[in-house]
């Protein structure tokens, strides 16, 4: 079997020959990993089973040391975080979208090498993938407390600025769904390390009904939905099946029983990570590594489960400990 058709056996629940796994790495560590391979071109050696389409973090312009902006109009700055970096400035500093023009969901920079990537790794899942794709992309654009004070003071114009990026994210999806893919993957953070960072109640009044339309229109096209959200979210589950979700990443197991959670929710939804990045990945020792790889394959090996770090690996994660995780899981059987 081909990894995209084991993938494709894993998230629908029938025991795949071996637990299949997909890596992402920061800069940093993407870096570490060409230094000790000796090539920019690392996929041969992590043979991950995911091929990511698109650009889930967008694009952006440089505008000074270390000064991004990126399509929606936001600025970043890249001086800490490397990779994205972190939000400046306000571009809606009042409770409304007048005057402001969306970019472009079809901008062909988007999709211009879905056709050369499918081909060049034909044996893959194929997951096209939009970051901030909604209330990641509401703060940044308003800002993190405005946008807490607009649910409360504002509601009217957080249901727009919701419903607009819903249609961005609506249109970009339509387009994607004209290429020969298997999934799309939405990134939306919700969590923090204990609870929801805006409430069960806000996330189903302003969030829920977005999410509705996001995957109905995945879910039609006989597609299957992953999503990333960090965080204690494991409350949102049943509410997010019942609307088609698929695979839930990245499963952070410092906030939630790994174990019991596939258990439970076996045969109604996948996971993807479980590996912890607070603890294993760079302060374990490779041996560590090693017995962490094992013991979550052990979980999932009769399907529902694909192996990954919890998030992104980090620069701070020793390069001993980034070429145990790659060999591990091509080693587990």
């Amino acid at each position: 079997m081909i990894p995209r058709e084991i993938v494709r056996e894993t998230i629908a629940f029938r025991r795949p020959p071996y637990v299949p796994w997909s890596f992402r790495f920061t800069r940093e560590a993407r870096e570490k990993l060409e230094t000790h391979y000796g090539t920019k071109d690392i996929d041969p050696f992590v043979k991950n089973h995911l091929l990511e389409l698109g650009s889930d973090i967008g694009f952006f312009e440089n505008i000074g040391t270390d000064r991004y902006r990126d399509v929606f109009g936001v600025t970043w700055d890249r001086s800490i975080d490397k990779d994205i970096g972190n939000v400046t400035g306000q571009v809606l500093p009042e409770p409304t979208l007048r005057g402001y023009q969306f970019p472009n969901p079809l901008d062909s920079r988007f999709f211009a090498d879905i056709p050369d990537r499918i081909k060049r790794y034909a044996d893959r899942y194929r997951v096209f993938c939009i970051g901030f794709s909604l209330f990641e992309r509401a703060w940044t654009l308003r800002g993190l407390e405005p946008l807490y004070m607009d649910f409360v003071e504002n509601p009217d114009f957080v249901h727009e600025l919701l419903e607009a990026i819903a249609d961005y994210d609506i249109a970009q999806v339509k387009k994607a769904l004209e290429y020969d893919i298997d999934a799309v993957y939405f990134g939306d953070d919700w969590g923090q390390q204990h609870g929801l960072l805006m409430g069960y109640d806000l996330w189903k009044e302003f969030i829920f009904p977005r999410l509705k339309r996001m995957y109905g229109t995945v879910r039609a096209a006989g597609k299957t939905v992953f999503i990333h959200s960090c965080g204690d979210v494991d409350e949102l589950f049943d509410d997010l099946i019942s609307i088609g979700l698929g695979v839930f990443n990245p499963f952070q197991p410092e906030v939630m029983d790994i174990g019991q959670i596939m258990s439970q929710y076996r045969g109604k939804l996948a996971f993807w990570g479980g590996v912890s990045t607070q603890r294993t990945m760079p302060y374990g020792s490779v041996e560590d590594v090693r017995a962490e790889v094992r013991r979550v394959s052990l979980l999932g090996r009769d399907g529902g489960y694909i192996l990954s770090p919890s998030h992104a690996l980090e620069g701070d994660v020793p390069i001993e400990n980034l070429i145990a995780l790659i060999e591990e899981a091509q080693r587990v059987p």
